[in-house]
């Protein structure tokens, strides 16, 4: 090791049983000199060693499923991680923190008040502040107390907390949709046509009212344009949107009764300029097709779908100013 380093070589014994680093660090500190044709001897028997070597297999359960994790099924990774204690190497922290807050969510509702400090202070400070609010009242209080008095609690606790919730997350089955079903009847909804969205919703609400509701909610349609998008964010998906698409939805939509505020909406945050030109064009235009009007209303929310996903703008929840009026 002490050859390779003065050779400019960086190496990372992390991935060694730490008993051996400790052994490997100790017998380093007790030695002074190396004679050179002592030095040529290890070498040349190191070099040996190597050559001779066929095929390298991994020492444990760990390394094993590092090299053929990408092979097997997600229920069989985690099934031989669980049965075998792995424990994921390097900061376990990091794989938590990367998670999205509903996967977090029950760390933060489950687990005792002392370990949900931890994990609060261990978060990146926009994802704690958002599962804060999401925590009822009185436990968000006791949990954000209790961070107070983590200032004292060793590292090795601290990723002891950290394996150990991570072990808790892999052995939970993997989940057959990334998305849940109020997200995909949502989705699946907003690209239907207005008749069929309408009945499918008229059912859900006669089925289960909570779970109509929620899908109420998680549709976005041109109809919710007006309310939901923030009119300094109109530019962008003027800017993103195909030209003949966004003519012939604001002409389409702006004959319908709960379409065309969204078509004023657009129209009036955008520059006069531009507004004139795409009134001029959607005077000229003449009798849509109800298909062709659907379709194009849909490419509008697609485009605003997409600008989402990348971050590029925010949707406001459905009466947001009213709430913040009150």
């Amino acid at each position: 090791m002490r050859l390779l380093q003065s050779e400019g070589v960086e190496l990372s014994l992390k991935g060694l049983p730490e008993d051996i680093q400790i052994a490997l660090s100790q017998q380093m500190a007790g030695m002074r000199y190396i004679k050179r044709d002592t030095l040529q001897a290890v070498v040349s028997e190191f070099v040996g060693e190597l050559d001779d070597l066929g095929l390298h297999f991994p020492r444990s359960m760990r390394g094993t499923l590092e090299a053929i994790g990408e092979t097997i099924s997600d229920t069989a990774a985690a099934h031989l991680r669980r049965t075998a204690g792995v424990k994921s190497e390097g900061d376990p922290w990091e794989r938590i923190g990367a998670m999205d807050v509903e996967q977090l969510l029950p760390i933060f509702l489950e687990e005792a008040i002392e370990i949900a400090s931890v994990a609060l202070s261990k978060l990146d400070v926009s994802k704690s502040a958002e599962i804060l609010g999401k925590i009822p009242g009185e436990r968000a209080r006791r949990i954000a107390y209790a961070t107070s008095h983590t200032g004292s609690v060793a590292p090795k606790t601290v990723r002891k907390i950290g394996e150990t919730l991570l072990m808790q997350f892999d052995s939970e089955p993997p989940k057959a949709f990334d998305s849940g079903p109020v997200e995909r009847v949502g989705a699946i909804l907003n690209f239907s046509a207005a008749k069929t969205r309408d009945g499918v919703l008229e059912g859900l609400f006669e089925e289960d009212e909570e779970f109509g509701e929620a899908v109420k909610k998680a549709i976005f349609t041109f109809a919710n344009i007006a309310g939901r998008v923030e009119p300094r964010d109109v530019p962008k998906i003027a800017r993103d949107a195909d030209n003949d698409q966004l003519i012939m939805a604001l002409a389409f939509a702006g004959k319908k009764e709960e379409e065309s505020k969204s078509s004023e909406f657009i129209l009036s945050n955008m520059s006069q300029r531009m507004a004139a030109q795409l009134k001029d064009e959607i005077d000229a235009m003449g009798k849509i097709k109800e298909s062709d009007g659907e379709a194009a209303m849909g490419h509008v929310v697609s485009v605003i779908r997409d600008l989402q996903t990348v971050g590029e703008i925010q949707l406001k929840v459905e009466g947001e100013d009213d709430e913040d009026e009150e």
